[in-house]
């Protein structure tokens, strides 16, 4: 015998029925998108590496420690499992001058993959919604983005109480510069009581030291300078009326001065959505402005803002609180006594699909089609309102029963065959 194959440790199979869960939540995004605006993009599994290490920074963790990259034997040329969803975004529009006629909002369902530890809620294929309004420069769009997401929550059945928003501003290049001579010299202090992580990152990236989660150096970060102290007129004006149209709009929402991201490209507005109900990995949404990262990779000055949410970590949120869709069943199971019904219950159960029914219909197994009672147990498993019977008194008469599963009578009625669609919306709406 062959040895059993297995899937790659962190890389999951998604299998009935939990994939119904993955659709419903896939078409509440689709439906939010639809009343924002937004059009969908699709780009490439695989990216030049150079893309990633330009776009998101080289001492980025994700670039240096937890890309999927390889040679194409072809060509030698070096390629990525792509990471994340942004940096291929605006390398489409720039390669295709997909901005030409204007500003775009676009969206994506991507899979993303990452080599890191897989634990709860952080797999090394993962897949994430990712929204960008590109062209955009106003503070208008950040907040409408941040309700988006609010509204998307809302629509999943996530109360207030479940989620926080946390908010900050990362200003604009030179601020960052002075902030960071700043850092620099408050951690040169502190020097003897850095991990390792904050030494290495010290003159190269002292923002992420910022992000530090090792518990022994968050008196040091709690102690650090500020950005929002270094913020300029303009930056805080930005800042300012993203708060106000959030103030407007009711949405709650917290000041993190701590708060920067994984990825370098981002300025001004930053945002995270979170929540108390998985531990660790409590980030279930966040994004903000990169208003350099069109000029990062080749193309003209152009401004941006976006977030991504994580569908894996969304599915176990909607776990932790009760917030799961009903389970997907047909409307009806058709039930088919002896062989030579089947021909006969083929063709109802098209025209009942064909106007709109959901009809899952019995099929012969390796031992033949099974009694009444088997069937019978088929259909209550189904978790179908209605069982459609073609006995063979019942097709003498031209007809179908039609009984009733889920109301505790066991009530049941009689339809004719000949004209399907008289009384397909019957089984629709559950009368």
């Amino acid at each position: 015998m062959s040895e059993k194959l297995a899937a790659v440790k962190g890389m999951n199979d998604i299998l009935p029925p939990e994939s119904a869960r993955w659709e419903w939540l896939e078409e509440k995004v689709r439906a939010l998108m639809r009343r924002y605006g937004y059009a969908n993009v699709r780009t490439p599994v695989v990216e030049p590496t150079a893309l990633f290490v330009r776009g998101l920074g080289e001492v980025t963790d994700i670039v240096e420690k937890e890309m999927y990259s390889f040679e194409d034997t072809m060509n030698g040329d070096r390629l990525t499992l792509r990471p994340e969803a942004t940096a291929g975004i605006v390398r489409a529009m720039i390669e295709h001058n997909a901005l030409y006629n204007g500003p775009l909002r676009v969206w994506s369902n991507v899979a993303l993959f990452r080599h890191e530890r897989p634990q709860k809620g952080r797999y090394r294929q993962f897949h994430q919604i990712d929204v960008e309004a590109l062209g955009h420069a106003g503070p208008d769009v950040d907040a409408e983005q941040i309700l988006m997401c609010a509204a998307l929550l809302r629509d999943l059945g996530i109360d207030r109480e479940h989620v926080r928003l946390e908010l900050n501003s990362l200003g604009q290049p030179a601020e960052r510069n002075a902030h960071r001579a700043a850092l620099v010299a408050h951690f040169e202090a502190h020097a003897d009581r850095l991990d390792d992580d904050a030494r290495r990152r010290l003159h190269s990236n002292p923002l992420r030291i910022l992000d530090s989660k090792n518990p022994a150096m968050q008196p040091i970060v709690e102690a650090a300078p500020k950005l929002l102290d270094f913020l300029g007129p303009a930056s805080l004006a930005h800042l300012d009326a993203v708060r106000a149209a959030l103030d407007a709009a009711g949405q709650p929402y917290r000041i993190n001065p701590r708060l920067v991201r994984g990825m370098d490209y981002y300025n001004l507005t930053v945002f995270e959505w979170i929540t108390d109900k998985l531990g660790a990995q409590g980030t279930v949404c966040g994004g903000g402005r990169y208003d350099g990262l069109f000029e990062q990779l080749g193309g003209k000055p152009t401004p941006a803002v976006g977030w991504g949410m994580g569908m894996e970590r969304m599915l176990l949120l909607l776990d932790a609180v009760g917030a799961n869709p009903p389970p997907e069943a047909p409307d009806a199971y058709a039930i088919v006594p002896a062989p030579d019904a089947m021909t006969t219950a083929l063709v109802a159960c098209e025209a009942l699909r064909a106007a709109g029914v959901s009809v899952q219909m019995h099929a012969a197994g390796a031992d033949g089609w099974g009694g009444m009672k088997a069937q019978f147990r088929r259909a209550d498993a189904s978790g179908a309102r209605y069982a459609l019977i073609f006995g063979a008194d019942e097709l003498a008469n031209g007809q179908v029963a039609v009984k009733h599963l889920r109301d505790g009578s066991g009530a049941q009625r009689l339809e004719p065959l000949a004209d399907p669609l008289a009384w397909a919306a019957t089984l629709q709406s559950g009368h």
